[in-house]
């Protein structure tokens, strides 16, 4: 049968408006799995102790009869927040409920701890006689965490960018008095560490957060954190060379100009000295850094993972698979990478690693589902 030309025509406006549909799908569904993702996770992990007040749950299973608030888990809230702020589905009022909690559990020092200071206390939870405890003692990754958040917030929300800036630099002071030890040129793991402990020379990987310190050091003017920058890299590059993996471990002892991996249960696990719980977040931390020494240290990493089948929860220096199962707190991170580095040979990972966001976020583990909606907000672009 032929076809008139309005047939033609009708037939071609069915085609371009499938086409158009097709186009658009591809286009917005990333947003669409943002979205999604961040209001799962806030309707999830966020609790509002007080009305001005949240903090993330990070309790096993996400326990809300037992919660427990982490300074970690509290920098990451404040990030993702923002984030979601830029993409116009969180408020200022989401990120200073936030910015009311840390500065409602900070951290004391000195002998009596009569110090208050702008670190945040590492914990919260209900003791046994279900009162809210605030444990004594920083975590530095969760108090970096924060001061970014901050200097995010002061870009975001101008009016009030004093304020925030002002609560960084504040923090920021108190991280290189408390948490820094000159002698290495690196930050310790905690105010708890002291010149007398025997953790005073302990460097955690993913502690090395390049574009962070730049960001403080150009809000601050502080030249500490260019000095931090750059031997906490070197100490990671020093890591780095002892295996053809590029590997690193959670945790390393540190000198002015050497680093080795600790041993097993020298800290809190027996993967201490392994590429593990803590090191897997070093891919998130180098990715959008132009350094040359992070760039190079991430992209031998990212070639090791590259050749693996797939990517299981945690390895040895030498490659080696600790576990047989995969986690998403392990691939989350290893996308975030690559989203930021296409095309440079890595393109495989940023495929299969993106079974994360196949299925819907979990409710159960919070360091899971935390690191994924970091990698959907900034990778998923």
């Amino acid at each position: 049968m032929k076809l008139n030309k309005y047939t033609w025509i009708f037939v071609g406006l069915i085609a371009a408006v499938y086409l158009g549909t097709l186009i658009w799908v591809r286009l917005t569904n990333p947003v669409y799995l943002q979205k999604n993702m961040y209001q799962t996770w806030e309707n999830s992990y966020v609790m509002h102790p007080k009305s001005d007040q949240s903090f993330v749950n990070t309790s096993k299973n996400n326990d809300h009869q037992n919660p427990v608030a982490l300074s970690e888990s509290q920098g990451y809230g404040m990030l993702i927040t923002v984030r979601a702020a830029q993409k116009g589905w969180a408020n200022q009022k989401d990120f200073d409920r936030f910015v009311n909690y840390w500065l409602a559990h900070r951290d004391y020092v000195g002998d009596q701890r009569q110090t208050e200071t702008y670190l945040m206390s590492w914990r919260q939870y209900y003791n046994r006689h279900h009162q809210w405890v605030n444990d004594i003692n920083s975590a530095t990754d969760g108090d970096v965490y924060i001061a970014m958040a901050l200097a995010l917030a002061a870009k975001q929300w101008p009016k009030d960018a004093t304020y925030y800036r002002s609560l960084a630099k504040n923090l920021s002071d108190d991280i290189l008095t408390y948490e820094y030890n000159p002698q290495t040129g690196a930050l310790t793991v905690g105010d708890w560490v002291t010149r007398d402990s025997k953790y005073w020379q302990l460097m955690r990987t993913s502690d090395v957060m390049p574009d962070i310190f730049m960001t403080l050091a150009k809000l601050t003017g502080d030249s500490r954190w260019r000095t931090v920058n750059n031997t906490m890299l070197d100490r990671l590059a020093d890591l780095s060379r002892l295996h053809h993996t590029g590997l690193v471990p959670d945790f390393a002892w540190i000198t002015r100009d050497a680093a080795k991996p600790v041993k097993p249960n020298a800290i809190s696990t027996k993967y201490d000295g392994d590429y593990s719980a803590n090191a897997c977040r070093v891919p998130m931390m180098l990715a959008t850094s132009n350094n040359p020494k992070a760039r190079k240290v991430l992209k031998k990493m990212l070639r090791f993972f590259s050749h693996q089948q797939y990517i299981t929860a945690g390895y040895s220096l030498r490659g080696k698979r600790l576990v047989k199962y995969q986690s998403a707190s392990f691939s989350a991170p290893i996308f975030f990478a690559v989203s930021h580095h296409r095309g440079e040979g890595y393109d495989n990972l940023f495929d299969s690693q993106k079974y994360i966001f196949s299925k819907p976020l979990t409710h159960k583990n919070y360091y899971d589902a935390t690191l994924t909606v970091m990698a959907a907000l900034e990778g998923l672009n």
